[in-house]
């Protein structure tokens, strides 16, 4: 997770821009434990990064006021229309923050919700905004376990917490469910893995990193888990051959059509033994890309590949129940196909 650039967005703002907007009724504890009032009215949302827009996105999209990125054509066909195309509304944290705050005010949000760290930076960061703006400005823990709880806050602080119930059971359900199977298999049997980012596959997450937080919720060996420093990082070729994964898991395309015929990377393991996977990433990557709920239904598709006598059902129901309930948009068979086939 990438950090402390963002307060950049706050420079040149005055120091009080609009009168505070927060009800004192009824409170609740954001994602960092902070008290906020549960504004009275909530019908503009201003998601601060991608984990944010699409979390706000499953629980509530008419509440959402654009996307930190514009969706491409492809993304927007497995979102509702209408709230999948809407636009461009920039971003107030992570890599390449680009939201100005006037801009953001100019939206006239009720609720600005960011989902991802937790952290000191984070915390003073949103408390900074929320003075100077006069909108409540809410953190949701973005670690992959504490999904149903932000989806439960988020719910609280929007007037939607029936739905957010729902999608909290959903995830307690597929996470209980998938541990419980994999509880028994022993060390020797759970194998080494290597998460492959970019062309040339050699951007990978360290330990402790978001990007990896649902392989090491299975139990696999992130071979760069011993690799000093956090969060992603680049490594060599030398690295990852002596590392030998027994599986790669990659979310860029590029790298995973080029790496079987690649010379390089004959003699890495995986390689050798065709265990190389593209992940699915319609309309969102399920395994990273962002770290949001989207990797909700990439849990399951990751159990199957590491342990397929433990997970034997079929993918496609599982994808489509996900698509259906979270995106409120049922995918076809052909586009499953697409999704499954990790293009796009």
């Amino acid at each position: 997770m990438r950090g402390p650039d963002r307060r950049t967005v706050l420079g040149g703002l005055a120091a009080t821009l609009a009168a505070p907007r927060i009800a004192r009724a009824a409170t609740v504890r954001d994602g960092a434990g902070r008290e906020m009032a549960i504004p009275a009215r909530v019908e503009r949302v201003f998601p601060a990064g991608p984990p944010a827009a699409i979390t706000l996105y499953t629980l509530a999209p008419d509440l959402l006021l654009g996307w930190p990125r514009a969706n491409r054509a492809e993304e927007r066909e497995f979102l509702l229309p209408g709230v999948g195309d809407r636009p461009e509304v920039g971003r107030i944290t992570g890599r390449g923050n680009s939201a100005n705050l006037e801009a953001v005010l100019g939206l006239k949000p009720d609720l600005i919700v960011d989902a991802g760290s937790t952290g000191r930076t984070y915390v003073e960061l949103a408390m900074r905004v929320q003075e100077q703006t006069g909108i409540p400005y809410a953190l949701l823990d973005g670690r992959f376990e504490q999904i149903p709880a932000s989806y439960r806050i988020l719910g609280q602080l929007t007037g939607r917490s029936e739905r957010a119930e729902t999608l909290a059971r959903w995830c307690e359900t597929a996470m209980a469910t998938i541990k419980g199977r994999i509880a028994t298999i022993p060390g020797e049997k759970r194998p080494s893995v290597y998460y492959a980012r970019g062309p040339r596959g050699l951007e990978t997450g360290l330990g402790g990193s978001i990007n990896v937080e649902t392989l090491s919720f299975l139990g696999a060996r992130n071979v760069a888990a011993e690799t000093p420093g956090s969060g992603l990082a680049n490594v060599s070729l030398e690295q990852v051959l002596s590392w030998d994964p027994e599986v790669i898991v990659t979310i860029d395309s590029a790298f995973a059509d080029g790496v079987s015929s690649d010379p390089a990377w004959a003699n890495v393991r995986a390689v050798r033994d065709r265990r190389v996977h593209l992940s699915p990433k319609l309309p969102f990557g399920w395994v990273d890309f962002p770290p949001s709920v989207n990797r909700m239904i990439g849990l399951w598709w990751l159990a199957k590949l590491l342990y397929p006598a433990q997970f034997p059902e079929d993918i496609r129901p599982l994808a489509r129940e996900f698509h259906t309930l979270f995106y409120q948009v049922t995918p076809t068979d052909v586009q499953l196909d697409r999704v499954l086939a990790g293009r796009g």
